[in-house]
């Protein structure tokens, strides 16, 4: 009974470890999926509605906004400010904008995407708040890197990977650059544009998406930088 009690230990033993092996070769070949995947998704990644499809070209740029672009205008308390902002930017203008890092998270599965699953193939979610001690998200801004601008970073020898900028960013002041985007996909859920009783995560549906460049601030800015009209 001893001897058939080892064998069986032994058994599920090496039964578990060939378990482990096997599952290797599947994760890597999801990996290999996902960025053949993304290196084949269209600006309009895989939706079929025709609004969604216009979004995604937007989420999609990959021009660096010009001096000329920028909308000096708009800044982190000028996005939060209370009242339907639904006609507030234009979405043919960048911004340039300074705020708290109050998370640093993966995004979701998304058409934009062509829905691959791995962190490195979706994006990576900003949240930007005025008051580092509230822990509201109905006053955060969302700003968003994607993985196509992640790509070229890597290529220049810069880390964007969710997990090398939640480690640098959260906690710290930041000045993000990029394109102004209105998701309306979020709009039932920003507090600008939400109706009664609904569950609200975030201030706006304005975002800068895709973030074009950024940097962490040695602090908080001083007031007149994060009011409107600031950079005039």
């Amino acid at each position: 009974m001893a001897l058939a009690s080892i064998r069986s230990t032994v058994s599920l033993i090496v039964g578990g470890l060939l378990g482990a092996v096997a599952t290797l070769p599947v994760a890597r070949a999801t990996v290999a999926d996902d960025a053949q995947i993304l290196a084949n998704c269209p600006a309009v990644g895989d939706a079929k509605g025709t609004s969604v499809r216009a979004l995604n070209t937007l989420k999609r740029r990959m021009t660096v906004p010009t001096p000329g672009d920028i909308d000096p205008n708009v800044t982190l308390r000028a996005m939060v400010a209370p009242g339907d902002d639904t006609t507030r930017w234009d979405e043919k203008r960048g911004a340039t904008i300074e705020g708290y890092v109050a998370d640093v998270k993966v995004g979701g599965v998304e058409s934009v995407n062509c829905h691959t699953h791995g962190p490195a193939y979706r994006d990576t979610h900003i949240e930007l708040t005025l008051d580092p001690t509230k822990n509201d998200e109905t006053t955060y801004v969302i700003v968003e890197v994607t993985p196509q601008v992640r790509q070229e970073m890597s290529s220049k020898g810069v880390d964007w990977s969710t997990r090398t900028l939640r480690t640098s960013l959260l906690g710290r002041w930041v000045r993000v650059t990029g394109w102004l985007l209105f998701d309306v996909e979020h709009k039932p859920e920003a507090r600008n544009t939400a109706s009664r009783g609904a569950h609200i995560w975030r201030a706006t549906v304005w975002e800068i998406h895709p973030i074009t460049a950024m940097e962490v601030l040695p602090g908080k800015p001083p007031v007149n930088q994060t009011s409107p009209g600031a950079g005039k």
